[in-house]
């Protein structure tokens, strides 16, 4: 399942992402994962989520986060959750790339059998028609 976890900045959304990486980790009977760009959640999640920094590892564009999570997914068999904030800063602020983005991400949450969710600094009205019914607002 995917669900994009939209809003302005200010307006909630990692704090939302704080709660439900900390409550999935808690459930989970495997691995849960926040890519962020740079490290300001360190000290917010618990120590059973691991926490990686998209700038460590130059992602930067839609297609290199698609490989990056999808060789996250190939290399964790029992990966459960993944949690991406800041997603348009990471792919660039442009919607078009935003859906196609939406779409693989939703094909490989459905292939690897993971929850992925993708924090989106924009009102639900702002997303394009095609994604629209992912969103859920902070």
């Amino acid at each position: 399942m995917i669900t994009l976890i939209v809003g302005k900045k200010g307006s909630g959304k990692t704090k939302k992402l704080i709660e439900s990486a900390n409550d999935a980790a808690k459930k989970s009977n495997g691995n849960v994962v926040v890519i962020e760009k740079g490290l300001k959640l360190t000290y917010d999640l618990s120590h059973q989520v691991r926490l990686i920094d998209s700038d460590a590892y130059g992602i930067q564009g839609a297609d290199a986060l698609v490989g990056f999570i999808s060789g996250i997914c190939a290399g964790n068999y029992d990966l459960t959750d993944i949690f991406v904030d800041s997603t348009l800063k990471i792919i660039g602020h442009d919607m078009k790339a935003l859906v196609q983005f939406t779409e693989k991400m939703n094909a490989l949450s459905t292939q690897a059998d993971t929850n992925i969710s993708l924090l989106v600094s924009a009102s639900k009205e702002e997303l394009p028609e095609e994604i629209r019914s992912f969103s859920v607002e902070s």
